[in-house]
């Protein structure tokens, strides 16, 4: 199996000044196409430390993509540096020059000389060309490995992938299965609890799975080829295990919710207290879903109801029907008052109203509590959209109270 890595340059990548984009798209990229990178790593701009990471690479991996440290400033040394790895030397490559000189040209302006750094390179390489910025690519051979140096610029760096990098090694390497990645995202369960369920599951040769943690949400993935009749067994397996918590498949819980509420021509109004304005936010963060919230009440924490102080489920049961009814929608969410990590959540429908008092098990930072109270908001949203009973489980998350009103009692 032809080893891959990546190496991201950069003091600003390093020191996390900046979130390395790059190589989280070109890991997902290169696996679609069925080379799997084996490693990524970061180096600062300092020029020995460079050196030895290409030296480093060069004997361990077939193939090594660098992004970044192609610029015209003084820190942008990743040429020279692969030039003292190979044990090359530097020199000006007059169609990259030229290239760069009517580019300036065309744009009314005159080329400052630091840019012809960037027409400087290792005499053995080949230039990687870059229609739509001024550094130019290349490759070049660093002992055992082949090395692709790309500009750090996403939208450089991406098109020069997937025009030149993919079409080049696909030429070099031996034809692969391409390899395809199933995606269900959960929530109410934790990461060691998924993975004590799926341990009893006995995977096929070529398949593996993954967790990504990012709150609210754990995703699963199933990594294996693709068009392959045992991904979608696999998958009903999995189903079976997590079902309960699976929120959507293959696409985020919004554009799942989306989709549902479009199919069926309804409309959302939300009345927020404990998520302070959090739950419209990210649901109108979706162009889709955003067309089908109405109306959005974003309450102080210390508002009651008509002034009246009310038991904290019946206030969260009358704010999603009063603004259900005002706004004329067909769904009204509601998200009460966060007190003592409790919390009443209610949603009114034609069909009736339900309402539950939660308490969060776990310490979250603010932010986090109005994610984690969202998402549950959400999820009733959800389950009552795919016609599944309201109220889910969840291990962090204790259910003190619920109540089902059908419209025939109200």
């Amino acid at each position: 199996m032809n080893k891959i890595a990546m190496l991201s340059t950069g003091e600003e990548v390093l020191h996390g000044d900046i979130t390395d984009t790059n190589a989280s798209w070109l890991s997902r990229r290169f696996f679609e196409e069925g080379f799997a990178l084996s490693k990524r790593s970061t180096v600062g701009d300092a020029k020995s430390a460079l050196v030895n990471e290409f030296i480093n690479l060069s004997l361990n991996f077939d193939i090594v993509i660098v992004n970044g440290g192609l610029g015209p400033t003084s820190d942008d040394l990743t040429a020279e540096a692969a030039a003292e790895a190979a044990e090359d030397e530097l020199v000006l490559f007059k169609p990259w020059l030229e290239r760069l000189e009517a580019m300036f040209q065309k744009s009314g302006r005159v080329m400052p000389e630091s840019n012809i750094k960037q027409a400087v390179l290792p005499s053995s390489s080949s230039i990687v060309d870059n229609p739509i910025g001024t550094a130019c690519g290349f490759k070049t051979q660093i002992n055992n490995a082949t090395f692709y140096f790309t500009p750090g610029v996403p939208r450089e760096f991406k098109y020069m992938v997937d025009t030149q990098l993919l079409p080049d090694i696909k030429q070099q390497l031996q034809t692969v299965m391409p390899l395809e990645v199933s995606r269900m995202y959960t929530f109410g369960l934790s990461e060691s609890g998924i993975s004590d369920l799926l341990d009893k599951i006995a995977l096929p040769e070529g398949f593996e799975f993954g967790y990504r943690s990012s709150l609210p949400f754990i995703e699963v993935k199933l990594f294996g080829p693709m068009d392959d009749e045992k991904r979608l067994q696999i998958l009903k397996l999995v189903y079976g295990h997590l079902g309960e918590n699976v929120v959507s498949v293959d696409e985020p819980l919004l554009d799942n919710i989306a989709a549902s509420l479009m199919d069926s021509g309804q409309l959302v109004s939300i009345s927020e207290i404990a998520t302070a304005g959090y739950l419209t936010s990210w649901m109108t963060e979706n162009e889709q879903l955003s067309n089908s919230v109405k109306q959005s009440w974003i309450l102080n924490s210390n508002t009651a109801l008509n002034n009246v102080e009310q038991e904290a489920l019946a206030s969260a049961l009358a704010l999603a029907a009063s603004i259900k009814e005002k706004t004329a929608s067909h769904i009204g969410l509601s998200t009460g008052k966060f007190d003592e990590d409790h919390v009443a959540i209610a949603m009114s429908t034609s069909e009736g109203e339900w309402g539950q008092v939660v308490k969060l098990k776990r310490k979250y930072e603010r932010q986090d509590v109005r994610k984690v109270i969202a998402t549950i908001a959400l999820d009733m949203l959800r389950r009552k959209l795919e016609s599944k009973p309201v109220f889910g489980n969840y291990t962090f998350i204790e259910r003190e109270k619920e109540l089902f009103i059908p419209t025939s009692a109200l």
